[in-house]
């Protein structure tokens, strides 16, 4: 007997019909389901919205390689950005701070170290967890968002010696901390990525990437909590000699 296609099909179907719906693994529809609208005419037309995507502009062609460092980049670029951010805001009010309360030397070593504490009770944690790669980027990040290059950030609230000691770790890793930031030229893949953050197109220029959301990097403050610490003696000098002065007076 020959058993048709057709015939083998429909006793398939007839079988898998008569399974219990418990033994059916049944999978659980994902995604936004589709809504409907009802026109001024009376059609029925049936709405989807889509999320939205990154158009990248047509360049030069790049293999595969090329592409998977500026993915890295990209990758990086969204998990160290918000640091260089937060450090651009605390170092403008170290700089206020300094130019407001300080009056001494030994006030401002005091308060810097007061700062170095601070800053590594904050971000020890993250900034150890980063790869040399992130690390890179967000060096030439901090650059650029507080004027500054490494050394020279170094060199202004430490001292010379430790820059050039760190100048010589960085050489030693074929690193420059001289190096100063350029838009236009080496940093100009990382100027791009920092308009699009910028305009407020992140999300969807990721998302175009990676087929995800963006994970958010939680910075722990964007304030310092450190402030100027007077010298008790000054102040009881300064009390001493008030008070013989009214004595004077009294007399």
């Amino acid at each position: 007997m020959k058993y048709r296609p057709k015939y083998i099909l429909s006793v398939l179907l007839s079988l898998l019909f008569l399974i219990p719906a418990s033994a059916q693994k049944l999978r659980k529809p994902k995604g936004t389901p589709m809504y409907y609208e009802v026109t001024p005419e009376g059609d029925t037309v049936f709405m989807e919205t889509l999320d939205p995507v990154w158009i990248l502009p047509r360049g030069r062609k790049a293999g595969s390689a090329d592409w998977r460092r500026y993915y890295k980049l990209v990758y990086n670029f969204n998990k160290v950005y918000p640091f260089a951010l937060v450090g651009r805001k605390m170092m403008a009010q170290v700089d206020s701070t300094i130019a407001a309360d300080v009056t001494r030397r030994s006030e401002r070593n005091r308060y810097v170290a007061d700062v170095e504490k601070e800053l590594f009770r904050l971000f020890e944690k993250d900034i150890r967890s980063m790869t040399v790669s992130q690390g890179l980027v967000l060096m030439r990040l901090v650059d650029r968002e507080c004027g500054m290059s490494a050394y020279e950030i170094i060199r202004t609230y430490e001292s010379g010696f430790a820059a050039n000691f760190w100048q010589l770790v960085a050489r030693l890793f074929s690193q420059n901390l001289k190096t100063r930031y350029d838009p236009k030229g080496e940093d100009a893949k990382i100027e791009e990525l920092c308009h699009i953050w910028d305009s407020g197109q992140w999300d969807s220029f990721y998302y175009s990437i990676f087929m995800e959301r963006p994970p958010r990097t939680a910075v722990g403050s964007e304030r310092l909590s450190s402030e100027v610490r007077k010298k008790p003696q000054a102040a009881s000098k300064d009390g001493a000699t008030k008070k013989s002065g009214d004595r004077k007076k009294s007399r």
